[in-house]
């Protein structure tokens, strides 16, 4: 529902009045006051102060995009009006677009029904954010839990997030997902598989799938899970190690050795490895390269009389020859060497 503009002079006396953060917080010195109710008077009061902050950077973000939209129509194509504006409220342009992205996802989540007003004020802040992410079937089981009433943290959006992808996944054993809804397997465990075999290639996840269906329970989730994150890595980093472009490897064979001996994840780790270490390779080349160009233009620069551009210069010729040399450890007990051939 659309409500009448304010004028400035309401706005302003709405300023001077009373706020929902008019509250007593308890004295913490008092002996008298039970430690559970306490904490119960805090928490209470946190809640507040996390609803209001939430209704206020929406309104915040409403805000925002009025002046964002009026520049458009008014302003330069640059849009410097609008920047112009944040800069003399020392607000970033990351921090504006955040704000009205928040207050878009709450006036999308009002508009299709699924919220009113009232129930925001169900949400903390962080709860709210990650629900307007989410995906619709998501966002429509944290918001029916916010009109029963329910207070919304970040940890009820994961736990309804958890369950509807492990009840919704295809990649999951019915006998799973029977435990998973009859609450004998705990949702939390489900997700991060799934996540994981979604990664993987169909033959893989057929693996996968069986091993679960044949034990289903907490203990092989966490174990499927683990072998799902470093197949993943495997997978991924073989793609780039050059090393690995050799018609006598078969990636796949070695990947179900691998599995058979239960050493999936130091392969990983080495293939990974291999993926860094050739990444670093090229990049030192590249370093040295430039390092190499850059002392010749110097010592073109420079003659006798700078005689400590030119110690410089000789200081750093271990690094620009085709042998580097580079001392390890503070006593310089250990000295590497490497040998760069271009072909």
């Amino acid at each position: 529902m659309v409500q009448s503009p304010q004028t400035p002079s309401e706005l302003a006396a709405a300023l001077e009045g009373p706020t929902d953060l008019s509250f007593q917080l308890p004295d913490p010195e008092d002996e008298q006051i039970p430690e559970i109710e306490f904490q119960q008077q805090v928490d209470a009061a946190w809640q507040v102060c996390d609803r209001f902050d939430l209704q206020t950077e929406i309104w915040r973000g409403r805000i925002l995009r009025a002046v964002r939209d009026r520049e458009k129509k008014h302003g330069d194509a640059r849009g410097s009006g609008f920047l112009n504006w944040l800069k003399q409220r020392e607000i970033s342009k990351s921090q504006a677009y955040s704000l009205i992205e928040l207050a878009n996802s709450a006036d999308t989540l009002t508009q299709q029904g699924q919220l009113d007003p009232t129930t925001v004020r169900c949400f903390s802040k962080r709860a709210f954010i990650e629900t307007a992410k989410a995906e619709p079937e998501i966002q429509q089981l944290v918001t029916d839990a916010a009109r029963n009433g329910d207070r919304i943290t970040r940890r009820e959006v994961r736990q309804l997030a958890d369950e509807w992808t492990a009840m919704s996944s295809e990649l999951l054993p019915d006998t799973v997902k029977a435990k998973a809804a009859d609450n004998s397997l705990p949702s939390r465990y489900l997700a991060p598989l799934v996540r994981e075999m979604e990664k993987l290639p169909e033959s893989h996840q057929t693996v996968l799938r069986r091993e679960v269906a044949e034990n289903p329970d907490v203990d092989t989730l966490k174990q499927v899970t683990t072998e799902a994150r470093y197949l993943a890595k495997y997978l991924d980093a073989a793609v780039n190690v050059q090393a690995l472009n050799d018609d006598s490897l078969d990636l796949e064979t070695a990947l179900e050795e691998a599995l058979r001996l239960g050493c999936i994840n130091i392969a990983a780790d080495l293939v990974n490895q291999a993926s860094q270490l050739e990444q670093t390779i090229a990049k030192l080349y590249t370093t040295w390269k430039r390092i190499g160009s850059l002392a010749d233009r110097l010592y073109v620069d420079t003659g006798a009389s700078t005689p400590h551009l030119r110690s410089l210069l000789s200081c750093l010729e271990p690094l620009a020859g085709e042998v580097m040399e580079v001392n390890l450890g503070s006593s310089n007990e250990r000295t590497i060497r490497l040998q760069i051939s271009e072909e």
